[in-house]
């Protein structure tokens, strides 16, 4: 699914009165089927205990429901605030596998200003395997979502 469909399909359902649960299913499943290399992709939202949780996702299950913020890339993304991607995760001291296979990640912040709602976290078993082109899809659904976000009044920090 290209980009520009994905998001016109998410207008459309804001449009017929779509749940965020919903909202985010799409989301997740239309960036997954959006690009080969996006092994495993879910969202993790943000909550006033500094705890991200597992919502939706594409690929196999992870036993990482819960990070603490500062915990793995997902964590240490939140606790500094910006993006990451990770051309090899086998070079980061505190990474947290969720699959033996994944050899690089990608998280983008879903975010409203300085309140950050959650984000996509995307892993790939290719090493390298976010270009400038993926990321900039992956941020332009990030900030549809976060668009949704306010429209419903959630966010944690």
């Amino acid at each position: 699914m290209e980009i520009d469909d994905l998001i016109a399909h998410l207008d459309e359902m804001v449009a017929s009165g779509a749940e965020l649960e919903r909202l985010l299913e799409t989301a997740v499943l239309g960036l997954s089927r959006s690009d080969p290399r996006f092994d495993w992709t879910g969202v993790y939202e943000l909550f006033s205990d500094n705890m991200l949780r597992l919502g939706p996702f594409v690929g196999a299950p992870t036993d990482h429901v819960f990070i603490g913020v500062g915990n793995g890339v997902c964590g240490t993304a939140v606790a500094e605030r910006r993006n990451m991607n990770i051309p090899d995760v086998r070079e980061i001291t505190n990474y947290l596998a969720c699959s033996v296979s994944t050899r690089s990640e990608l998280v983008v912040l879903i975010r409203s200003g300085d309140v950050i709602h959650g984000q996509i976290d995307i892993d790939s078993h290719q090493v390298g395997a976010f270009d400038e082109a993926s990321v900039a899809k992956v941020e332009r659904v990030a900030d549809w979502l976060a668009r949704a976000y306010d429209a419903r009044g959630r966010g944690a920090s």
